[in-house]
């Protein structure tokens, strides 16, 4: 009885030790993954600071109401009351709304785009062996923090 459950702990401890190294070949990437990674979060940044771009010129460029003014009911636009309370006329709330709109056409482009890098740029299963990576070990965050850099003076010059 006690060789077999010797047997059997140790027929255990052996598929335990082989799932534990299949699941670590299985977030195994190269320095090109990374690489990949690296300009997906780049055009992600990229993309990000367009969006902000464009809400900027938006509101700067109106003639319906000052920037502050804007920022006072961007934050109180889906409540109807608060916008009674601060008196906010028919045109502020439709130009708020065009703005929110043209934000989430701009925030699902992106996402799409992020969406299609990760899948078919990168791959999902590196994408996201990456990602936890990066969360998880100090030298593999070192290397990709070194390739964004490489990847912005490439950009920059």
């Amino acid at each position: 009885m006690n060789l077999f459950r010797i047997a059997m702990s140790f027929m255990l401890s052996f598929v335990v030790t082989l799932s534990m190294a299949q699941t670590a070949d299985n977030q195994e990437f190269t320095d090109e993954d990374l690489k990949k990674y690296a300009i997906t979060m780049d055009s992600v940044d990229a993309m990000k600071a367009n969006l902000q771009a464009v809400v900027t010129e938006m509101v700067q460029s109106n003639t319906v109401m000052s920037v502050p003014r804007y920022n006072e009911l961007f934050k109180i636009a889906d409540d109807s009351t608060k916008l009674q309370e601060a008196q906010a006329s028919p045109e502020e709330i439709d130009f708020v709304k065009q703005v929110a709109a043209r934000r989430q056409d701009e925030i699902d482009k992106m996402n799409a785009t992020y969406q299609s890098l990760a899948k078919d740029y990168v791959g999902l299963k590196q994408f996201n062996a990456i990602r936890k990576s990066i969360k998880e070990n100090e030298e593999v965050r070192a290397k990709y923090e070194m390739i964004s850099k490489e990847i912005d003076s490439d950009e920059g010059g």
